[in-house]
């Protein structure tokens, strides 16, 4: 190679008659302002230099451009913004090639896209997920995407934000050729050269009219698929803006279509739902920085043990074997352990039944699994899972027989959802290697796990935990010690004020629906009828002796319970489900038992609206957050918002409770629990780190930073 060496985020140099472009800003080629600017300089250069005749577009490492640099969200872009470069790059008198590898997403496929050729190797993967972030292509993606692949092909690639591989590029015409082989820059100038010895001449996407060209049938994919996201996207506003660039791709002109789409990504820019899904994106990067990770190293993990092969035991294997871990399990008796294996393989013969995987890798899934009927079974594991009965006395059982057996520093977890880790470890001679391990159900589908740290668990015992979390592709959130750890200690008490207002006048129905207005998939009582009212029943139960006497307690989730109602699983609980329903129905006998529950409670009951009961679900749910983070159970409030995001279903574009509390003022958060304080003050007791922060002026994002 020669000439025009230099060593920016993006470099140029010639080989022979071919400029060759390397963006190069580790670790993913982020389009900094650097790289906008490196790249704009050598694509002008290239314009007057007499010795080239094509431009090729590389990318250093292992990826093309994976797209925006997060690093300066949140901050005034700088000169040139991204929509001018990928014109100036379309606008090249010179043909431009793009050889994708790697990642290939949002602005670094926006760039391109408004390259005239575009090769990809085996590895690419392509994508505009800027819907994930509140936002749009806003560089010409909504119109350039549509003229190449149509209108259905384009809505359907930035609603759902996926990546196609290279093969489903090429098949949708995102992309001309595969290339072959591992070297994108070999790849790239083989192909260049091809084209120039075709005497290939710049072709410009904008110029692209075959796949839009029966514009009705374009038009009337868009309004489908605006009616797909009016239904199923319901909240959202992103992607609505998405089908209306769209919509501009078809009937506007390319370069007015290119001004409606800009409007319109800053609309996006300046909601209040892209300022939540950018926070809990950089929220789920935090949750790794706690003090165990800079004492302490994983331990060494390559084989994994589980003891219990109920649905929870059963999908936390799945997720271990997924991970191309080898698990033994351990069940009390044959019957129970073959149970627990027909459990594994329904799920991997769902899996290959939908086409995920396929039955080879099925069987390859199954053959790292072993079952056992003793606890010496587990005594070559590095780590071991406990996954029985909510019960203490059952655990501390299970935990002595895990002392006894258990290799030297073997780590030994407690998949608990409320109970005393600290405890728990008692049962062992090295409570140092004990820590809770709190799986979200299903366990080999939910993201979240509480990693709970005990009063003697030891750093690298910790540091395993979360290096677990990162094979298993979880979200790990570190927790400290309590009845419920942060996410079911919050839920019990948001839970608690909902029972009040089903008791104080409003139906669980009218409940359900306020809080799915809000945005939630799904309602508290639906929620309790899918996990079951048993587990929750027995909870209650087993806090009765500690209850303060002070504060109401409802009764009526326990006269359900009572009744056998437990949900879903019985074919009833809150709502009706007959014949097996997935989707309950309004059960009158309940409301008649509210309305006797009612009437022994001596309550009057009133009208509640949609608004009252989402600002009292909110403000309880706030309030003991902040009670979680004041006591040091949650390191930060952003772990807070990843719990909730992660494994509770708060709608993510609202950012998590903390997040959202900060966009509607904790002052304002502060007056209404200070407001139902009148009425009952001894559920209401506002959390002295909120009325802290209220008194200083600050919020809770002030407390991320520090």
């Amino acid at each position: 190679m020669t000439d025009h060496t230099n060593a920016g985020a993006a470099h140029a140099r010639r080989d022979e008659d071919i400029l060759v472009i390397t963006i190069d800003h580790p670790p993913v080629n982020a389009l900094s302002a650097d790289v906008r600017r490196d790249l704009s300089a050598a694509v002008d250069a290239a314009q007057s230099d007499p010795l080239v005749r094509a431009i090729l577009l590389v990318g250093a490492g292992k990826n093309f451009i994976a797209g925006a640099d997060i690093r300066e969200f949140g901050k005034p872009p700088k000169a040139p913004i991204l929509p001018d470069v990928c014109n100036q790059i379309e606008a090249s008198q010179k043909p431009v090639v793009a050889v994708l590898h790697g990642a290939a997403l949002g602005g670094g496929l926006e760039i391109a896209l408004a390259a005239h050729y575009r090769i990809a190797l085996a590895s690419a993967k392509l994508g505009l997920p800027e819907v994930n972030l509140g936002l749009l292509p806003g560089a010409g993606g909504t119109q350039r995407t549509p003229r190449l692949i149509g209108a259905a092909a384009a809505l359907d690639l930035m609603l759902s934000g996926k990546h196609l591989s290279a093969d489903a590029a090429l098949k949708a015409g995102l992309v001309d050729t595969i290339g072959e082989g591992s070297d994108a820059l070999s790849a790239g100038l083989t192909y260049t050269r091809q084209l120039l010895a075709q005497g290939a001449a710049p072709r410009r996407s904008r110029d692209a009219t075959a796949a839009l060209a029966d514009r009705a049938a374009a038009l009337a994919e868009a309004a489908a698929a605006g009616e797909h996201v009016a239904k199923t996207l319901r909240g959202l506003y992103s992607p609505a803006k998405i089908v209306e660039a769209v919509r501009a791709a078809i009937e506007q002109p390319f370069d007015e279509g290119l001004r409606t789409e800009r409007a319109l990504f800053l609309q996006c820019l300046d909601s209040p739902q892209r300022a939540g899904l950018v926070h809990a994106f950089f929220a789920e990067r935090e949750t790794t920085k706690i003090p165990e990770l800079k004492e302490g190293k994983a331990r060494r993990l390559d084989s994994v043990g589980v003891v219990g092969g109920g649905t929870m035991g059963a999908g936390i294997a799945v997720s271990v074997l997924d991970a191309g871990l080898p698990v033994v399990m351990v069940e009390q008796d044959d019957a129970a352990l073959e149970r627990g294996r027909a459990r594994i393989t329904q799920v991997y013969d769902l899996l290959v039944k939908k086409g995920r995987i396929s039955a080879d890798e099925r069987d390859a899934r199954l053959a790292r699994f072993t079952g056992a009927t003793s606890y010496d079974a587990l005594d070559n594991a590095d780590l071991i899972i406990e996954a029985v009965f909510e019960d203490m006395d059952v655990k501390l059982g299970v935990f002595a027989q895990l002392d006894r057996v258990a290799k030297p520093g073997a780590v030994l977890a407690t998949n608990t959802s409320y109970l005393d880790v600290d405890r728990i470890a008692t049962a062992t001679r090295g409570p140092a290697d004990v820590l809770g391990l709190h799986f979200f159900s299903p366990a080999n589908i939910m993201k979240l796990l509480e990693v709970v740290v005990g009063a003697h668990t030891a750093p690298d015992t910790v540091a395993t935990g979360f290096e677990l979390a990162r094979r298993l592709r979880k979200t790990a959130v570190r927790a400290g010690v309590c009845d419920g750890f942060i996410g079911n200690r919050i839920l019990a008490v948001h839970r608690q004020a909902a029972d009040m207002m089903m008791e104080d006048g409003a139906s669980p129905y009218d409940i359900d629906a306020a809080v799915r207005g809000f945005g939630y998939p799904m309602g508290p009582y639906q929620m309790a009828d899918l996990a079951g009212g048993d587990i929750g029943w027995a909870t209650r139960k087993r806090r009765a002796a500690t209850r303060d006497p002070a504060v109401r307690y409802v009764q009526i989730p326990d006269c359900l319970c009572e009744r056998g109602w437990f949900g879903q699983k019985t074919g009833r609980g809150f709502y009706l489900y007959p014949d097996g329903a997935r989707l309950g129905t309004q059960d009158p006998e309940v409301l008649a038992i509210i309305d006797d529950e009612r009437t022994r409670a001596r309550v009057t009951p009133r009208a509640f609206t949609q608004e009252d009961i989402q600002r009292r679900y909110l403000a309880a749910m706030i309030n003991e957050a902040a009670n979680v983070l004041h006591q040091g159970i949650a390191l930060r409030p952003s772990d807070v918002d990843v719990v909730f995001l992660s494994g509770y279903g708060f709608p993510r574009y609202h950012g998590g409770p903390m997040h959202y509390a900060d966009s509607v003022g904790l002052g304002s958060v502060l007056a209404d629990i200070r407001a139902c304080a009148k009425e009952d003050p001894a559920f209401w007791k506002p959390s002295p780190l909120l009325v802290q922060l209220v008194e200083s002026g600050r919020n809770f994002a002030s407390l991320n930073a520090a």
